[in-house]
């Protein structure tokens, strides 16, 4: 199926499998995809190495300085890197995840994030998951899907994640987590988790890799008039 040269924002709540989708879409339709939700937690793990952020979880103002010599871009394979390293096993770790969201939530570090998003952009035919593509990256983009899931779905899709990663964290701090970035990003005064207005709304808690593709798929066909 031939698709048109558009953008299409995945927004939704973390561990709903924003990125999961998006990448099978991309390689469904060959589409670039990006995910913007690994530029927070590059810039997250920069600032952690720096020690630009407290125990208590405050961001050093220097951290706005700091960001104008911060080489932050995919590789080949769609991987994070900072400078010449590798940092995709860095970024999904538990250490990254408590903190990202009060960075995500600092004005500045949205603006340089939203100016490398907007660098990608002009190519077009992208796919790109975050938590405010649809609503503020990107809020004319063509298609957007707004993705849900119960906590307990989410909680364990993470658990599980962590696990085959080598970690052994607790279920009840999986949840604690989700819950405290959920509450978050729905509140932060720059560019809160909010659906779109025009954005369909996916709820996965009960479905399959597959079954979504074929949801979107079908969404796609519906609002372009593909046969």
């Amino acid at each position: 199926m031939k698709i048109p040269d558009i953008i299409i924002a995945v927004d939704g709540y973390s561990s709903t499998g924003k990125s999961s989708l998006a990448k099978k879409i991309a390689r469904k339709f060959d589409f670039l995809y990006l995910d913007s939700g690994a530029l927070y937690r590059g810039v997250t793990l920069f600032a952690q190495e720096e020690r630009l952020i407290s125990r208590l979880g405050k961001v050093s103002d220097a951290l706005r300085e700091a960001l104008s010599g911060l080489d932050l871009h995919f590789d080949a394979e769609g991987r994070l890197c900072m400078g010449p390293r590798c940092i995709e096993q860095q970024i999904r770790t538990m250490e990254v995840s408590a903190q990202v969201s009060p960075v995500a939530a600092v004005p500045y570090v949205r603006e340089w994030v939203d100016e490398k998003l907007h660098e990608f952009g002009r190519r077009g035919r992208i796919v790109m998951d975050g938590r405010d593509i649809g609503t503020a990256v990107f809020p004319n983009a063509e298609l957007k899907i707004f993705m849900t899931a119960s906590e307990q779905v989410r909680a364990q899709r993470r658990y599980d994640e962590l696990v085959a990663k080598g970690e052994t964290p607790l279920l009840e701090e999986v949840v604690q987590n989700l819950r405290e970035r959920d509450y978050i990003d729905s509140h932060r005064e720059t560019a809160p988790l909010r659906r779109a207005t025009d954005a369909f709304e996916l709820d996965n808690s009960d479905m399959t890799f597959e079954e979504e593709l074929a949801w979107v798929q079908g969404l796609i066909q519906g609002k372009f008039g593909i046969l």
